[in-house]
């Protein structure tokens, strides 16, 4: 069991059955009265917010949850299943729950789950992972000066935007986190 006092920003708890992470946390004591804890709580399953106080004596259960190591397999229909890295166990984990991290899988990379009663909830994946432009326009020569930015699709159809200088058949670097062009990769 937590108390209010345990509360800080980052803190997981359970509330109703279901786990909550702490965003924000404020510490409020009155002049009179007793201090008051003001909470802003992230759902982990559905990703709705609430606020809520909470005063000094009331108390939380800490939620069931797991990080697994596992590597990413294969894609098998709607499912993209994983596998244990130490028991070789496999797990199928639905595309609600990797949300744009599916477009990042690298078969064979290690993966972070985190698991909530034994449910896949998060996959969080290496940061940057390096894929082949395979369609974008030809660079213009010239305006260099500027940070000019044009589309470019990777191989499973996920757009990106990356500098002019990028073409066809390059290799870049995104960073998984925010789906964003982290750089240009030299061929080996």
């Amino acid at each position: 069991m937590l108390s209010a006092s345990d509360l800080k920003k980052g803190l997981k708890i359970e509330i109703d059955g279901e786990p909550w992470i702490i965003t924000e946390f404020e510490f409020c004591k009155p002049g009179k009265g007793t201090a008051l804890y003001r909470c802003k709580l992230k759902n982990l399953i559905n990703n709705t917010t609430m606020d809520r106080t909470y005063r000094p004596g009331d108390k939380f259960d800490k939620p069931d949850l797991r990080e697994r190591e596992m590597y990413y397999s294969y894609p098998e229909g709607v499912f993209f299943v994983f596998s244990d890295a130490e028991t070789y166990e496999e797990m199928r984990i639905g595309k609600e729950v990797l949300g744009r991290s599916a477009y990042f899988l690298i078969e064979d990379s290690l993966c972070s789950v985190l698991l909530f009663n034994g449910q896949p909830l998060e996959v969080t994946l290496p940061i940057f992972i390096e894929k082949e432009i395979a369609e974008t326009e030809p660079g213009a020569r010239g305006d260099t000066a500027t940070n000019v930015l044009k589309p470019a699709r990777i191989d499973n159809g996920y757009e990106i935007q990356v500098p002019i200088f990028i073409n066809t058949g390059d290799l870049v670097k995104i960073d998984t986190r925010t789906g964003e062009y982290a750089e240009r990769v030299k061929k080996a």
